[in-house]
């Protein structure tokens, strides 16, 4: 009897890839950006701050990489969640590292989460978009 079980994770290879393909579009859309790829254990496994961009924006690109993993779903998808339920809206913000505003993406492959990712640099939208043309170059589904 096996008391384990496999668990699919991104590796340190596809993490450079996605942190160059977000580079690449933070530069097409002119905004020097923080990219943090972590794995599906929230660990960071790949960052890179563009020149120029903000500092604040390392902690919130990587939290952007750790909500995503850690629910599966996209930061964004927090506000709607969370807009019409008081109790939650108020009591969930005070948990460590959840961001509740766009630019975090669970990262997937063969249907099961294998990382995060997580961009901040611009306005959220312009950081959604980052993402996105990251996960897509790159053939990972877009939630």
């Amino acid at each position: 009897m096996t008391d384990g079980r496999t668990i699919l994770t991104i590796t340190a290879h596809s993490a450079q890839a996605l942190l160059a393909a977000a580079a690449e579009a933070a530069d097409k859309a002119g905004v020097p950006m923080c990219i943090a790829v972590s794995d599906v254990g929230g660990n960071l496994v790949g960052f890179l701050r563009m020149d120029g961009a903000p500092l604040l924006s390392i902690d919130i690109a990587t939290n952007k990489a750790y909500t995503a993993v850690g629910f599966g779903m996209p930061t964004h998808s927090w506000h709607d969640f969370i807009k019409d339920d008081a109790p939650l809206a108020l009591g969930i913000v005070h948990t460590p590292r959840l961001v509740t505003f766009g630019g975090g993406y669970p990262i997937r492959s063969e249907g099961a989460v294998i990382g995060g990712i997580g961009i901040s640099g611009g306005h959220y939208h312009q950081d959604m978009e980052v993402a996105t043309a990251a996960l897509t170059k790159l053939g990972y589904p877009v939630d």
